[in-house]
């Protein structure tokens, strides 16, 4: 544990709340905060929420880490950095187009460090709108042009096992990286059906722990501006 292993008198605890509008009273009920991390559905509705925001996570337009200093809250995004660290040695020189399935706060993060990295990208929806294509459009050419595929979506996440977002498996190969924010279960359908093509694949985890990480050093030396 963190707080044992640095002699830190913390713990880290579960705040469920039904709706980002018990944000405040989330804050006022708590005093004693000093950090919180934000999960989907929230990443992107808690910024109308704080006092501050870190210039990164003004880029991205999603938070998923917020220092608490007294009584000011600050946003930052720790997810790009987590995913472009545990995606980057997985890179191939094939891998020079991404699709990234949703559009959600996690894509945006996703789509930062794909930018960051140089990789152009498409998004992927249900729902057709400007800039984001849907699962109907992706053809066997689409599939071919990008063997980067990232899926920012819950699809396949615990209890819902079975379900995997509505890809054309039959045109991954070999050549293909799939990569899922997803790491419980451990091989979501997403990315067993991609090694069944003989595709390359990574779950979230690592980069659950990259985030993590650097949260940890946002709350122990993170300061809010004068």
């Amino acid at each position: 544990m963190k707080f044992a292993a640095n002699d830190i008198e913390s713990t880290y605890e579960l705040f469920p709340i039904e709706a980002i509008s018990e944000f405040p009273a989330l804050l006022s009920s708590n005093p004693e905060l000093t950090g919180l991390n934000v999960t989907t559905p929230y990443k992107e509705s808690v910024i109308r929420y704080l006092d501050q925001m870190d210039p990164v996570a003004v880029a991205i337009d999603a938070v998923n880490c917020i220092l608490i200093r007294n009584g000011k809250t600050k946003g930052y995004n720790t997810d790009a950095m987590g995913f472009e660290k545990s995606l980057n040695p997985l890179l191939k020189s094939q891998h020079n187009n991404a699709l990234i399935l949703g559009t959600g706060g996690s894509s945006k993060a996703v789509a930062y460090a794909l930018t960051q990295l140089g990789i152009p990208f498409q998004k992927v929806s249900r729902v057709k709108t400007e800039g984001v294509i849907s699962y109907e459009e992706l053809s066997p050419d689409v599939i071919s042009h990008h063997k980067l595929i990232i899926n920012t979506t819950p699809v396949g996440m615990y209890p819902h096992t079975d379900e995997t977002p509505p890809l054309p498996f039959d045109h991954i190969t070999e050549h293909h990286l799939l990569f899922d924010l997803i790491y419980n279960p451990e091989e979501t359908r997403f990315l067993a059906m991609g090694r069944e093509k003989g595709a390359v694949v990574k779950n979230g985890f690592e980069m659950l722990q990259l985030q993590a990480e650097a949260s940890w050093e946002i709350w122990n030396q993170g300061q809010m501006p004068d």
